[in-house]
């Protein structure tokens, strides 16, 4: 007897977002990066198609960041100049994007200048080709001021910045429109909030296909699984015609994962733990390619190592035979 495979119909499918703007379009990127386009739920090529492969940006920071040595010593030297390591991120680990955090604004800590942390952003922008994501240091009033100097002296860059947040969206999304740049909307693991957030950015004058949704995952052991189901909640809204959930969803793996307990410490704290190395990246690894499945766009990573493992997941996930 032949097997029919049932295969589901969508009504829609994810919306698409272009980041980065090359010479032609007004900008000094070689490339671009569009993520979203997905017609069916992920890697289901048999039910509908895939528009673009989900990317890998890796984290890079204004000041040297308090991160496991496991991930440092990859990195090296460079750590101490975000430039040197955004280029070492595209050249030596293929980032497909740089994910810049000015931690060294936070007015608790260094409290850099607006015009500081837009120097910093020149600076990567000048060293690397790849599009660039911008965002702050987590104080909505500093980042406000950081963010909005940033947006315009990267006019034409079409940067992807936030953090957009329900009580702290409209400077941002303003920043965005004028400066013509995409914008993340972040919201915290809570599915109603997500669509408001969108709804209320989108009322600004920003196009849907200008924003990119944070979902504030959790890490392997640590939520992973209720941020699974509320990203799947909204893929399953988006390829239902749900326009103010049909956008690509990008997802912090890196800070989660390496928030994780079994991620720093090490194998005389815990011998039956395995050694930490191995460890570490596995954590990460193991948060992304759960992320993927259900819907993840863009992954933020930090650990080299991590990243090699997961590109190679993506291209296993992408052929049509898999």
């Amino acid at each position: 007897m032949a097997v029919v495979l049932v295969k589901e119909r969508y009504q829609s499918k994810v919306g698409e977002v272009v980041i980065g703007a090359t010479s032609e379009q007004g900008g000094t990127r070689t490339s671009v990066v569009k993520v979203g386009g997905d017609g069916t739920l992920p890697f289901l090529h048999f039910e509908g198609k895939m528009e673009n492969r989900p990317v890998i940006a890796m984290e890079v920071t204004d000041i040297v960041p308090a991160w496991n040595n496991i991930i440092k010593d990859q990195i090296g030297d460079v750590i101490s100049n975000p430039a040197a390591w955004a280029k070492k991120c595209v050249e030596e680990f293929n980032a497909d994007l740089i994910y810049l955090k000015l931690i060294g604004a936070n007015p608790e800590g260094e409290n850099r200048s607006a015009e500081q942390c837009t120097q910093v952003v020149k600076d990567v922008l000048a060293a690397v080709g790849v599009p660039v994501v911008v965002v702050g240091c987590d104080d909505p009033e500093k980042d406000n001021e950081v963010l909005a100097a940033i947006a315009e002296a990267a006019s034409g860059e079409n940067l992807l910045i936030g953090l957009a947040e329900q009580d702290n969206y409209k400077s941002l999304a303003a920043a965005a429109m004028v400066h013509k740049h995409n914008l993340i909307a972040r919201s915290p693991l809570d599915i109603n909030i997500c669509k408001q957030l969108n709804i209320l950015i989108s009322e600004m004058g920003l196009p849907l296909n200008r924003i990119v949704i944070d979902p504030m995952i959790g890490g392997l052991g640590y939520g992973i699984e209720y941020a699974y189901s509320i990203m799947e909640r909204a893929r399953l809204g988006s390829l239902a015609n749900d326009k103010m959930l049909s956008m690509p969803m990008i997802c912090t793996v890196g800070y989660e994962a390496n928030r994780a307990k079994e991620a720093n410490v090490s194998i005389d704290e815990y011998p039956g733990w395995g050694e930490q190395e191995d460890r570490a990246t596995l954590w990460e690894t193991l948060t992304a390619t759960a992320l993927l499945q259900t819907g993840a766009s863009i992954l933020c990573m930090r650990n080299p190592a991590a990243v090699k493992l997961v590109r190679e997941n993506i291209a296993d996930l992408m052929e049509k035979d898999a």
